[in-house]
């Protein structure tokens, strides 16, 4: 075929598709038609470029939209969780064909843990009192998990990827703070408000608090990240300070939990402090509140004070469980499930079945103003009691597992890394994953594509990190050089 003719069939399918999108705009209203081309162009880097197609996953996260209450009576994140089941179907279908895969992050310890806890999820749905839930709900903790972790542990053997990941993300989610700030102002900042003001694009103000809990902590990291220019460490430097205030103007309590149990964290690790300590501190913790959750409940109920505009006073109504509503809300569903649980303490209800499952197990005394009968509440509320309540004690003791591999995986790499981007990068995602687990003792959104990314994402970094470049005097070339 002669260069003209070519040039010839260029212009002819141009023409069609413009003739045909005009006809379906006038005669039938449709305006789909001027999509195909991004529809294509997207399609083309499935094939030829999936690290492209993940970091423009992770760039649309924050700005996606839930949509609930179809037809089909399915709820869906708009467009990321249909562009990661596609990747997901791509990337299956590759690992089948070639059976091949990097051996050193398939055998790396949290991946083997996500093994397990799929096995245990396959498990529970054999037995679960809805399959049907049961069975979504395992395909669509896949289409986040194989994404945000094996793919993405692949794509980031390349460091340049992991910085696109965080600053795509990051950049996405300052827009978001921006709209919310502009939308919290026009309330006045008040209370009632800083819990919704996000939406569309985060269901509550819980949700977006952990992901500004995880950035946050990313950012500052990034302040001491070698080889960046003064003008780019001060851009560094304002987007912590975006991140700060916005997180302060959430109003979410738990995210502020959360930064400050990463912080005592870090106090720990500069301090050299072993991490059988740290295991050993948390675990008594846990012990004398089982111990004496009868005294501490009581000395909690003596707090009145509940959410308020008042920095203070917000930080004080943390422990109000005696007239807060979210607090007393919270309490209602874990009670709930901890009932659940005794009912079928080893397999559980079946995962993903929590909110079709618990409102006979509610008690009158314990409902609040925000209970709801209808299964459309959410779910328990923390990412440890509600696997309990839906796989069982086994289901539970996965999850802390997953972050006892974690945390101690992190800390052993940052140790033993040799170079200083490793030892920031690895003690980051770390610090950043603690702080959504300990946020996760309150609320639960590994269910969610707004912090399944991060999360899983984050511990591929830390595979990634143990893999490849702890052990190198030197993690390839400066950020700006990449």
């Amino acid at each position: 075929m002669t260069e003209r003719i070519k040039i010839a069939w260029l212009y002819l399918i141009a023409a069609a598709f413009v003739a045909i999108n005009l006809y379906l705009v006038v005669q039938k209203d449709m305006f789909l038609g001027f999509s195909l081309p991004i529809v294509l162009g997207i399609l083309m880097l499935y094939i030829f470029s999936l690290d492209k197609v993940f970091l423009l996953i992770t760039l649309l996260t924050p700005l996606t939209l839930n949509i609930e209450d179809m037809d089909a009576g399915l709820a869906v994140s708009l467009p990321v969780e249909p562009m990661l089941f596609g990747v997901l179907v791509l990337f299956t279908a590759k690992f089948l064909y070639e059976r091949n895969y990097d051996m050193q992050i398939a055998r790396h310890p949290i991946a083997l843990v996500i093994y397990l806890m799929f096995a245990w999820m396959i498990v529970t749905t054999f037995t679960s009192e809805i399959p049907l839930v049961s069975a979504k709900y395992i395909l669509s903790r896949l289409w986040f998990v194989v994404p945000s972790f094996f793919v993405a542990a692949l794509i980031f053997k390349k460091v340049k990827n992991i910085h696109w990941f965080i600053w795509l993300y990051c950049f996405s989610l300052l827009i978001v703070i921006a709209y919310t700030i502009i939308n919290h102002a026009s309330y006045g900042f008040n209370d009632d408000s800083a819990h919704w003001v996000m939406t569309p694009f985060y269901n509550d103000h819980t949700a977006y608090g952990a992901a500004l809990a995880i950035y946050f902590i990313f950012s500052i990291a990034y302040v001491f990240y070698p080889g960046l220019s003064n003008w780019t460490r001060f851009w560094v430097i304002m987007v912590v300070m975006i991140l700060a205030v916005g997180t302060v103007l959430s109003l979410s309590r738990a995210a502020w939990i959360s930064i400050a149990a990463a912080l005592a964290v870090l106090i720990a690790v500069l301090l050299h402090i072993k991490f059988r300590w740290i295991l050993a501190a948390f675990i008594t913790v846990l012990v004398v509140f089982f111990s004496f959750q009868h005294q501490i409940i009581d000395m909690l109920e003596k707090n009145k004070q509940d959410s308020s505009n008042n920095l203070v006073e917000h930080v004080r109504s943390i422990s109000n469980i005696s007239s807060d509503a979210s607090n007393l809300e919270r309490i209602n569903r874990w009670q709930a499930a901890i009932r659940l649980f005794n009912e079928r303490p080893f397999f559980g209800w079946g995962p993903g079945t929590y909110q079709f499952v618990y409102a006979p197990f509610q008690r009158s005394k314990e409902k609040t103003i925000i209970s709801t009968n209808a299964g459309d509440g959410g779910n328990a509320h923390s990412e440890y009691i509600g696997p309990l309540s839906e796989m069982g004690v086994i289901g539970m003791l996965l999850v802390f597992l997953l972050v006892g591999v974690m945390v101690y995986r992190g800390l052993k790499t940052y140790k033993k890394a040799r170079n200083k981007e490793s030892r920031i990068l690895t003690l980051a995602a770390t610090l950043a994953l603690i702080s959504y687990f300990v946020h996760g003792l309150l609320n639960n959104f590994l269910d969610t594509d707004k912090l399944s990314i991060p999360v899983w994402g984050l511990m591929a970094i830390i595979a990634v990190m143990d893999v490849y470049f702890a052990d190198r005097d030197k993690i390839d070339v400066p950020l700006e050089k990449e």
